[in-house]
C-alpha cells in the first residue's frame, strides 16, 4: 500500500449555488483519476447522489459514491465522517482523489479540523477547500453580508422580514475557502459581476482566488492538485460562532427540513407553478427533488432557490422504479410543514 496521502477536495457553498453541478462536471472531466465522492445531504432523500450517479463515466462508479444523510457533516464528524473515511481508506482499490460535497448548511471549519485526527491525517490531506457562490443571487442582494443589500431584498421578499444567520454562514464559508468559484456568471451583467467580486473580497482571506464559472464548468486542473494542506493552515478560518464562543461547535436550530413523496399528478407547467407559489407564500429557502410527470418517460429533476425554479428531465425511469414525486424542502425553523405539504398536494389532487 502506498504511503502517499490521498488528496481531498472539500466543496462547500450556500444552498443552490451549484455544488452538485460543479462536482458532476468535475467527475466527467477527471482525466483518468479515480475519484471517491462523499455527499452530505441535508434531508432524508438522496437527491444529489441520484443526480451524480447519472454521469455515466468510469470515474464515478456507484461504489465510489458515499452518502452521509444523517445531518450536517460538520455536526456528525465523529459518528459519520471519521468511520466513513476509515472504511474508504481500508479498500484495496484506494481512490486517487476524494471529493467531499458538503450540505449547503455546513460550516467547513469543523470538517477541516477533522483531518487532523491521527487516523485520518496519516493517510489523507486536504488538497483545497472550494466554496461555490451564486453570482446571480449575490447580485440581487440575496445571501450577502451587505446590510443595505439585505434590507433592499427584505422589502421585496417576505422571507427575509426577520433576522437570519444566513449572512454569517455565507461569510464563514468564504473565509474557510482556498478558492471561490463564482458560479452562474452568465446570468449577471459584467459591471454587476465586478461589484459582486468586490463585495466577496471584503470577507475572504487574503490570497484566496476567485474563478468565474457558468453551469459549474471549471477545468479539473484548476480545482484538483492545489496541494494546500489546509488542515495545517487553520489561522484566519475561524467561523463567527467559534470566534464568539472560544471554538465551541454549532447547531442548526435555525434551519429545518422535511421530505415528502407524492404520486404522479399534474403536468410540468402546473407542478412548477405550484412550487413557485408555495415558495413565495412560505419560508422556503430551498426545494429540490424529482417529479413524475404523466406521459413522460423520464423523471423531472427540480432545483429551486428562492424565486428561481429550474427543472429538466435528467434520465429515463428504470424498469420497476416507482414513478413518484419526491421532494426535499429546506427553510428557516420552524417550517409550516403541514401548510406547505397541503399546498403541494392540492395541485396533485386537482390533476
Amino acid at each position: 500500500m502506498t504511503t502517499q496521502r490521498i488528496p481531498t477536495t472539500v466543496i462547500t457553498g450556500f444552498l443552490g449555488a451549484g455544488k452538485t453541478t460543479l462536482v458532476r462536471h468535475l467527475l466527467a472531466h477527471a482525466k483518468g483519476r479515480r475519484i471517491a465522492l462523499i455527499i452530505n445531504e441535508f434531508g432524508d432523500i438522496g437527491v444529489d447522489k441520484d443526480v451524480l450517479a447519472g454521469c455515466g463515466d468510469e470515474t464515478c462508479r456507484e461504489e465510489d459514491m458515499i452518502e452521509l444523510a444523517n445531518g450536517c457533516i460538520c455536526c456528525t464528524v465523529a459518528d459519520d465522517f471519521i468511520p466513513t473515511m476509515k472504511a474508504l481508506l481500508a479498500r484495496p482499490d484506494r481512490p486517487d482523489h476524494i471529493v467531499i460535497e458538503t450540505s449547503g448548511l455546513a460550516l467547513p471549519q469543523p470538517l477541516i479540523r477533522a483531518f487532523n485526527w491521527p487516523e485520518i491525517k496519516a493517510e489523507v490531506t486536504i488538497d483545497g477547500v472550494i466554496t461555490v457562490a451564486d453570482a446571480a443571487a449575490l447580485a440581487e442582494g440575496r445571501f450577502a453580508a451587505n446590510e443595505a443589500a439585505v434590507d433592499a431584498q427584505r422589502r421585496l421578499d417576505e422571507m427575509l422580514d426577520h433576522d437570519t444567520p444566513l449572512g454569517e454562514l455565507f461569510e464563514d464559508q468564504l473565509v474557510a475557502a482556498d478558492m471561490i468559484v463564482l458560479n452562474k456568471t452568465d446570468l449577471v451583467a459584467a459591471e454587476a459581476l465586478d461589484g459582486v467580486e468586490a463585495e466577496l473580497k471584503k470577507h475572504m482571506r487574503k490570497g484566496t482566488s476567485i474563478v468565474r464559472a457558468a453551469n459549474g464548468h471549471v477545468d479539473a486542473a484548476a480545482l484538483l492538485g492545489l496541494g494546500m494542506g489546509t488542515e495545517d493552515d487553520l489561522e484566519g478560518r475561524e467561523s463567527h460562532h467559534e470566534l464568539e464562543h472560544d471554538g465551541e461547535g454549532h447547531e442548526h436550530d435555525d434551519f429545518d427540513s422535511f421530505s415528502l413523496t407524492l404520486e404522479a399528478g399534474p403536468g410540468k407547467t402546473e407542478l412548477l407553478e405550484a412550487i413557485s407559489r408555495t415558495i413565495a407564500e412560505h419560508d422556503v429557502l430551498r426545494l429540490k427533488g424529482f417529479a413524475a410527470i404523466p406521459g413522460a418517460g423520464a423523471r423531472l429533476a427540480i432545483q429551486a432557490v428562492g424565486p428561481r425554479v429550474n427543472a429538466y428531465f435528467d434520465r429515463a425511469w428504470t424498469e420497476g422504479e416507482a414513478r413518484q414525486t419526491r421532494l426535499v424542502v429546506i427553510g428557516e425553523s420552524p417550517l409550516a410543514r403541514e401548510t406547505i405539504e397541503a399546498s403541494l398536494r392540492q395541485v396533485m389532487q386537482a390533476a
